[in-house]
């Protein structure tokens, strides 16, 4: 077949290359967007959008069991899987509808089929080879395992689980990270038996501590059950369903093994470093500013050492477009970048944690507030517990904010721009928050911690 020339050929439709592809286009970029699957990539099809249904429909049921409490004469009838599906299915099929369409609006071509690197400039996908004067790897994760831990049967991942067409009565979790305990929140919805199996010292261990803590007291309080600091060892499978075995011994009995240990970059393959892409262990290096050690060959998203993000990713693919069009791009650190964790309760954090803030600026350079949701009406109205806690540098900028409780997710928004565009709390503080909203718990944090507390002590 002919050759195919574009000014930017992006390798994978993910949040990331979706991204560049779409920014580069109103540059006034000719592209091509090669994909294997479906356009959207992971986030779309297996990752944060059905995932999240999933959570909906978990919280859906929860309030039904509880709508007494708030004067509401329900009865909870069980879960309808099927239907779920089905509800899942179609808000995933409706975003993929919405994707295409933009993509084909924009004028970029996608070229459907496995690319992989030839040269610096070129991809060949099948017996084409499409050309472009930049190339952006987007090539995306899959679900990783441990060494001799086995996928298959009733040992699965989190895109099988997905699949599930039943509800199982118990389930084992192996990983205790943002993957493992949304699915643990959704099974325990569903009113399955749920153990995970952490062998870091606490569940959702890249938040700080004391948000650590207390999403562990919540979820003791929900019933679903964890082992911390113990690593797993083997886990055999019967008719009955598994039997996990822990380092020390300790057994686990379940319907199925979720493994949730993490992603790894797909780069295998795909001639990176043939072509002389310096990649360690699987991910692609590059140096701040996305640039790879192949000049004109830049990589995003879940590929590039880091958070493994959408949103991370789809901020990469808009900064190498920008990059590539001479726009000099802001560079984001990793630490700056939101993360939201959906479960019952909800986590959401941006910047430094307390002991890394303490640790880069000194322990008596730095002050901390924790603002409890209890003192918060909306919080109470909708029922739930947690807090916000505000990281500031003394007479300086707050460097980091980190919340636990329903619906979180929602404050991050104003947390971000505080924490990067360097606000001081001084000069958020007089900002009016609606009331009464969770977003007054943000604000009255940032009155305590600016020394002049309202409702806080």
């Amino acid at each position: 077949m002919p050759e195919q020339k574009f000014d930017l050929v992006v390798l994978g439709a993910g949040s990331g290359g979706y991204a560049a592809a779409l920014r580069a286009s109103q540059l006034g970029m000719s592209v091509g967007l090669i994909e294997k699957g479906k356009l959207g990539g992971t986030c779309l099809h297996v990752g944060c959008i059905p995932t999240k249904a999933l959570l909906h429909s978990a919280e859906v049921a929860d309030v039904t069991k509880e709508s007494a409490k708030y004067g509401v004469k329900a009865e909870f009838g069980g879960i309808d899987i099927a239907a779920v599906t089905k509800y899942r299915q179609d808000i995933v099929t409706s975003k993929f509808k919405g994707l295409t369409g933009l993509i084909k609006q924009r004028g970029i071509t996608v070229i459907e089929g496995e690319g992989k690197l030839t040269s610096p400039t070129t991809v060949q996908v099948g017996d084409q080879t499409i050309t472009g004067k930049n190339i952006v790897l987007a090539s995306g994760s899959y679900s990783r395992s441990l060494p001799g831990l086995e996928i298959g049967g009733k040992v699965i991942t989190s895109e099988q689980a997905l699949e599930l067409d039943f509800i199982p009565k118990r389930v084992a979790i192996l990983g205790g990270g943002v993957i493992g305990v949304e699915f643990a929140s959704v099974w325990r919805s569903f009113d399955a038996e749920v153990t995970i199996i952490e062998a870091l010292p606490h569940l959702v261990p890249n938040e700080d501590e004391s948000v650590s803590k207390q999403f562990e007291r919540a979820y003791r309080k929900r019933g679903i059950n964890f082992s911390l600091g113990v690593r797993f060892k083997s886990v055999t499978q019967n008719d009955d369903g598994v039997v996990v075995t822990l380092e020390d011994g300790k057994t686990f009995e379940a319907d199925i093994l979720l493994v949730a240990v993490g992603r790894g970059p797909s780069t295998q393959g795909l001639g990176y470093e043939e072509v002389g892409v310096t990649v360690d262990r699987g991910f692609v290096i590059t140096n701040e500013r996305l640039a790879t050690s192949v000049p004109g060959v830049y990589a995003v998203g879940d590929i590039v050492p880091g958070l493994q993000l959408a949103h991370r990713g789809f901020q990469h693919g808009i900064f190498v477009a920008e990059e590539i069009a001479g726009l000099n791009p802001q560079v984001i650190d990793d630490v700056n970048i939101p993360k939201v964790t959906y479960s019952h309760p909800e986590v959401a954090s941006i910047g430094l944690g307390e002991a890394r803030a303490r640790e880069q600026y000194g322990d008596d350079k730095v002050s901390v507030y924790d603002y409890n949701l209890a003192g918060n009406g909306k919080s109470h109205i909708i029922g739930t517990a947690g807090s916000v806690k505000v990281v500031r540098v003394n007479d300086g900028p707050i460097v980091g904010v980190h919340m636990i409780g329903d619906r979180v997710g929602e404050l991050i928004g104003e947390a971000q721009l505080a924490v990067n565009w360097e606000a001081y709390p001084e000069d958020v503080a007089p900002l009016v928050h609606a009331h009464p909203t969770q977003d007054e718990a943000l604000g009255e944090a940032f009155l305590a911690i600016a020394g002049k507390p309202l409702h806080a002590i």
